[in-house]
């Protein structure tokens, strides 16, 4: 007996996995927005800081990049109860993403800040400019135009990573998901329905941190040429 595609009881469900989508995409864009943010600053905070001052830094991101991001997860919305501190599934998950994707954002800055020359900072300082102006302008700015397609791709696995936070039961597109497979018993014109979605976020995420970067780095500026060779 061969087996027939049945799609449409998953369509008649469009709406609740349009609803996952829309969440998956909320908390990527927050969890991307204070997750990078967080690592531009202790990136810059371990090149301005005194060797001693730099292992909290460094124990953070150890911490975060060597052990899932589930377990991350679980300790938060799980854990943290038990010493009072009681967040709903959608915020775990947001600190969790947040925690998660500043680890890995302040490690891909390093690297970009540690390939500045040195020459070019004291190329900064003899010309007058302050300590901040030249981390600003001459360290800063280059290491995020050399590292931005590793900071773009790092999002993108951000985002399809959303859906572990199913685990908690928050209802993302994974979620959701589920829940329609559980009512039309089609799993798999679901998940081949969840997989294009997740692919169609995916290459629009990736799309749009490209024209971003085209835009913070334009074509033919010195920060434009860095972007551009990192991405080949």
């Amino acid at each position: 007996m061969g087996f027939q595609f049945q799609f449409a009881p998953v369509f008649a469900r469009s709406d609740v996995l349009l609803e996952g989508a829309l969440l998956t995409l909320q908390l990527s864009g927050i969890g991307i927005l204070f997750g990078a943010l967080l690592g531009i600053l202790l990136a810059m905070l371990r090149g301005l800081s005194p060797p001693a001052l730099r292992w909290p830094v460094d124990a953070y991101v150890e911490l975060v990049r060597n052990t899932p991001f589930l377990v991350q997860l679980l300790i938060i919305f799980f854990g943290l109860p038990s010493i009072g501190v009681r967040l709903t599934a959608e915020q775990a998950a947001l600190s969790a993403i947040i925690l998660n994707l500043g680890a890995y954002s302040t490690e891909i800055v390093r690297a970009g800040i540690e390939s500045v020359h040195r020459s070019q900072i004291e190329a900064g300082l003899s010309l007058a400019m302050t300590r901040w102006q030249v981390f600003r302008y001459v360290v800063i700015a280059p290491a995020i135009a050399r590292v931005w397609p590793a900071l773009s791709s790092q999002f993108v696995l951000m985002m399809l990573s959303t859906s572990v936070c199913s685990f908690i039961s928050v209802q993302e597109l994974s979620a959701t998901a589920a829940n329609v497979e559980s009512d039309t018993f089609r799993s798999f014109e679901v998940y081949i329905t969840v997989t294009l979605i997740y692919l169609g976020l995916a290459l629009v995420m990736r799309g749009l941190l490209a024209v971003l970067g085209a835009v913070m780095f334009p074509k033919g500026s010195g920060l434009g040429r860095l972007r551009t060779q990192a991405s080949r």
